[in-house]
């Protein structure tokens, strides 16, 4: 399948979504910000409870290890290989890499701070890419070495952070 087929083909995708209104964007990229903390509570939890040897922690990453199960269900619904695992750590790498990228911005270290945003954005790309089902998961590889695809118009590279961009934008109500 040559470029402009696989681009044909991931707007059929996009139509298809937009049409049925079975995915409400703007909930769903909260729910998954959401997610995100919740990884993050979940290894917060760990790490004081081995620090302070109380077991009181490992109960609550369990509580929130339930949540956050839940909460993912209601966005990856069918399990195909490692794809739940993936998503899960998608996320958390999204999280830590805005972490990072917070951390150096407050040092005032600007350029550091603009790579690691940048690769939070990519990584958070691959996560809508496998939710929304426009990428086939053996192909995952490709995507992540930064595969376009052609805009049938403007010849323009697109990549699927370009094409997840457009469909994933929490402020538009």
């Amino acid at each position: 399948m040559n470029t402009q087929q696989k681009f044909e083909e991931v707007i059929k995708k996009v139509e298809a979504l937009k049409k049925s209104g079975s995915v409400d964007l703007s909930n769903e990229e909260d729910l998954s910000i959401a997610i995100m903390n919740l990884i993050s509570l979940e290894e917060h939890f760990y790490f004081t409870g081995e620090k302070t040897g109380k077991n009181e922690y490992f109960d609550m990453l369990n509580e929130v290890r339930s949540m956050r199960k839940e909460l993912l269900s209601r966005l990856i619904d069918k399990h195909e290989g490692e794809t739940w695992c993936i998503t899960k750590h998608l996320l958390a790498a999204t999280m830590r890499l805005i972490e990072v990228g917070t951390k150096f911005q407050s040092d005032g270290k600007k350029k550091e701070a603009s790579e690691m945003f940048e690769r939070a954005h990519k990584t958070y790309s691959m996560f809508w890419a496998l939710r929304l089902k426009l990428i086939d998961i053996s192909g995952f590889k490709k995507i992540a070495a930064s595969e376009s695809i052609q805009d049938a118009q403007d010849k323009k590279p697109w990549t699927l952070q370009d094409i997840v961009d457009k469909l994933v934008d929490c402020c538009d109500e």
